[in-house]
């Protein structure tokens, strides 16, 4: 590009708000969002067997299915909530110790996994998602020993071979880095909801910016009982369970 057309493409940035695209009044503070996901493990009871939300993300974001337990790569799975949540069983549940659990990165409010990366490949965003460069990650997984939710995977091996089908969309890890849910931060910036939330038939999971008083999952967790996994560990997960 000469020179002149690039002064040309700056300036007309500058006046389209393409580069400043928010002009905030003088004194007025910018709410920053809070990305969190409710699981209402209630309605995932109804349908025990139910993959829906496992098979649409594996799908959308090009997870391989190897089929060995030692080499599995996962974004979304499922247990059963005894092991979940282990000595933290509330009262009312006790009944029903092996009803499914949806698990995922929690991304945390404080994640050890961030803190621990030697070469910056996971960060936390503004918004609170946390964040894999699938370019700077060396393979090291530090981040998978930090991690006290298992929400990490490490690639073995070339997972094409084991894709059904690919999603051009969206980039194929290579072997020998880290991946995870990355709360289908891809679908967000276009303003649609994360894959997993758009195919529960049964709507068991909500997406949205707990910051806001008045979206939806701040009202449900105003009105509904909840907990998230291990919270004795101060990581303040973004991922909440409804019971």
């Amino acid at each position: 590009m000469k020179r002149r057309d690039f002064l040309k493409l700056i300036a007309s940035g500058l006046c389209s708000g393409i580069f400043f695209p928010s002009i905030l009044v003088p004194g007025e503070k910018k709410r920053e969002k809070r990305w969190a996901m409710l699981v209402d493990i209630t309605v995932c009871a109804k349908s025990k067997d139910c993959r829906a939300c496992v098979d649409a993300c594996h799908e959308t974001h090009n997870v391989p299915s190897i089929g060995s337990s030692k080499e599995e790569i996962k974004w979304i799975w499922i247990s059963t909530f005894d092991r979940v949540f282990e000595n933290e069983l509330p009262i009312s549940i006790k009944d029903n110790l092996s009803q499914p659990v949806i698990l995922m990165c929690n991304h945390c409010e404080n994640p050890p996994c961030v803190k621990v990366c030697p070469t910056k490949a996971t960060w936390k965003r503004e918004d609170g998602i946390v964040m894999m460069d699938y370019h700077r990650c060396i393979g090291c997984r530090y981040c998978m020993a930090a991690c006290p939710y298992g929400a990490r995977s490490f690639n073995w091996r070339d997972g094409k071979p084991y894709l059904g089908k690919i999603n051009y969309d969206f980039p194929v890890r290579a072997k020998g880095v880290v991946e995870k849910c990355n709360f289908c931060e891809e679908r967000i910036s276009r303003g649609l909801i994360p894959k997993c939330v758009e195919a529960c038939p049964l709507g068991a999971l909500k997406f949205g910016d707990i910051a806001d008083p008045e979206s939806e999952v701040s009202k449900i967790l105003k009105g509904r009982i909840s907990m998230v996994r291990k919270p004795h560990l101060g990581t303040k997960p973004n991922v909440f369970y409804l019971l």
